[in-house]
């Protein structure tokens, strides 16, 4: 097994990007991810292989997500979903290219209707998307099969495509 400084430097950026993609939050995808890290070295026992590393990480850090919902559910009352709609754009302005800005406002617009989507399709359109996880990987952070992920994914593209009207693009 690798060490944990080597498990850190392999896997922090993967589990930022899909913390970022959760929470549309670059400073509170950062501190969440020191969260997971911590997380996972006090449960590295409880690492038996039988899924990648990286699969095993974002389990944790959905977890550590989650639970950092509820707190803050708790001690300011802000629903779930008022906590997705505050978050910052997932790219910051050094990725963006310059462009039209017309095509920012397209972008725009469907970032808030891929975050309009209901759980599970936002977060596995977002894995799928955003970190090019495979359906099989997709499905272990969720403890389902390839399938439900495959199926999941796929109604997660009709919804979308169902409320964004290319014509008001």
């Amino acid at each position: 097994m690798e060490g944990l400084s080597d498990i850190y430097n392999s896997y922090a950026d993967e589990v930022k990007r899909f913390l970022i993609c959760l929470t549309s939050n670059v400073d509170l995808a950062e501190e969440l991810t020191q969260e997971t890290f911590y997380q996972a070295v006090k449960s590295i026992h409880r690492y038996n292989g039988k899924c990648k590393m990286s699969v095993w990480l974002c389990q944790i850090a959905k977890h550590t997500y989650y639970n950092y919902l509820k707190k803050e559910k708790h001690s300011n009352n802000i629903s779930v979903d008022n906590m997705m709609q505050m978050g910052m754009d997932i790219q910051s302005h050094e990725e963006q290219p310059d462009v039209e800005i017309v095509n920012r406002n397209t972008l725009i617009s469907i970032h808030k209707e891929i975050h309009l989507l209901s759980e599970p399709y936002r977060e596995i359109f977002l894995l799928r998307t955003s970190i090019s996880l495979s359906f099989k990987e997709i499905g272990e952070i969720f403890d389902k099969s390839e399938n439900w992920a495959r199926v999941t994914y796929y109604r997660a593209k009709l919804k979308l495509a169902e409320r964004i009207d290319p014509y008001e693009l």
